[in-house]
């Protein structure tokens, strides 16, 4: 894989002329307050934290009040304040959770006026094909993509030359070849890893995991949303390969460590590969600036399995903008403004944090296309879709997560733990009908 030089030209490709906050119409001397909700991330905090003061300094009768919550905390933050009916104005959240804001009428449709369009398909002539369909209901759209992700491997290019591989020929492309790689660069003290060739993306079954089974031809959920478990034999191959794989079979990992792409940013010979999206590479360059001006690692394709039936990426997952609908109008429609004008941003977003607004102007532009690897993660793209995002869907994911730990960790035959994961997602699936 060719790396693509020139972190560099970011920061002329940063030169260009952003848009200037919009002036909200109808305010006059009305003061209004616009609560924010996000999850947290520090660089992202600060850039939207500017753009917030500029879009205040336009509108001085306008306050907005920016809140961060944990990633892991968010939905529940936000489910509690909904039930009482005290939601926030502007809030992001995960894609899986956020279809159940949209189907319980708590979010209203993007006011198209308010962004300077026409209508729907204007908005979506912006976007990447299918990007907005998650949080599309017949023609209205329910949000604004602040980031999608798809993942990719981050391969230690130093790490394989030491175990006797060359990267460039040698990077794994296949299931089998990352428990090939993986033997060979373990290493422990007893039973305990202190060195890993690689490990799975633990917080990410459903964008990982499931593109697994699909490969193999089988599904979670059936096309109509009816029916759990499609096609028995790709799951527990699968399953079978989390159980050979985890401690309670080779031992090559285990969601008890540290999570492999912190550990991989460190460069201390801890983890020679691991699944991450682009945005890692901007935590990679805070935390270790000199390992990601080096060239020693590089972003390969998502594995397919050897006799893979179908072509099959990363799921990728996403968060959304979405505007109360319990807000007065006027709020909703500064809201939006507010929303446009932070996402108006998205070379800033990539530059600065690494995420991805997944905009054709965006993924056309310069800027995209200096980062290191982004045409890896590119044409992955082409091949993936969006996490499982109807109905049930958060608690399908924790079914998942579950069923793979029993297996891994638990040592539950897999043949058990499929039984019981179709039987508890189908009630998931016939309780949300």
């Amino acid at each position: 894989m060719r790396r693509i030089a020139g972190m560099a030209v970011l920061l002329l490709v940063s030169a260009t002329l952003f848009a200037q906050a919009p002036v909200v119409p109808g305010v006059g001397s009305r003061k209004i307050t616009i609560n924010l909700w996000t999850h947290d991330d520090p660089n992202r905090s600060v850039l939207e934290k500017q753009f917030i003061a500029e879009f205040m300094a336009a509108n001085p009768n306008i306050t907005v009040n920016y809140n961060t919550y944990p990633s892991n905390r968010i939905f529940e933050a936000l489910t509690t304040a909904f039930a009482a009916n005290q939601g926030p104005d502007i809030f992001n959240v995960s894609i899986g959770n956020a279809v159940s804001f949209i189907d319980n009428g708590r979010v209203v449709p993007v006011d198209y006026k308010a962004l300077g369009l026409k209508g729907p398909e204007e908005l979506e002539a912006e976007y990447l094909p299918g990007t907005l369909d998650a949080v599309k209901r017949g023609s209205d759209i329910y949000g604004l993509p602040l980031e999608l992700t798809n993942m990719c491997l981050y391969v230690n290019r130093k790490m394989l030359r030491e175990a006797g591989f060359d990267p460039d020929r040698d990077y794994p492309r296949t299931w089998e070849d990352l428990v090939r790689l993986s033997e060979k660069i373990v290493q422990r003290n007893g039973q305990i890893i202190t060195r890993r060739g690689f490990d799975f993306r633990y917080d990410a079954y459903p964008n990982i995991f499931i593109p697994m089974v699909e490969q193999l031809g089988g599904e979670y959920v059936s096309r109509d949303g009816k029916k759990a478990i499609i096609g028995d034999e790709a799951w527990l191959r699968a399953l079978q390969w989390m159980k050979d794989f985890g401690p309670t079979g080779r031992n090559l990992g285990s969601p008890t460590y540290t999570a492999a792409r912190t550990a991989f940013d460190k460069n201390n010979g801890e983890v020679a590969m691991s699944f991450s999206g682009l945005y890692q590479e901007a935590r990679m360059k805070a935390a270790n600036p000199d390992f990601f001006n080096s060239k020693d690692w590089m972003v390969v394709p998502f594995p397919q399995w050897k006799d893979a039936k179908k072509k099959v990426t990363a799921n990728y997952s996403g968060h959304y903008y979405m505007v109360n609908a319990q807000s007065d109008k006027l709020r909703q429609q500064a809201a939006w403004m507010l929303i446009k004008f932070m996402l108006s941003h998205g070379d800033q977003y990539l530059e600065k944090v690494a995420i991805l607004q997944p905009t054709r102007k965006l993924v056309d532009s310069p800027i995209f296309k200096s980062f290191p690897y982004s045409d890896v993660f590119a044409r992955d793209f082409e091949n993936a879709r969006i996490v499982y995002v109807g109905k049930g869907s958060a608690r399908l994911s924790t079914l998942l997560s579950e069923a793979i730990q029993s297996v891994m960790v638990g040592g539950v035959d897999p043949k058990v733990a499929l039984e019981k994961l179709r039987k508890e997602a189908q009630a998931v699936l016939d309780t949300e009908d």
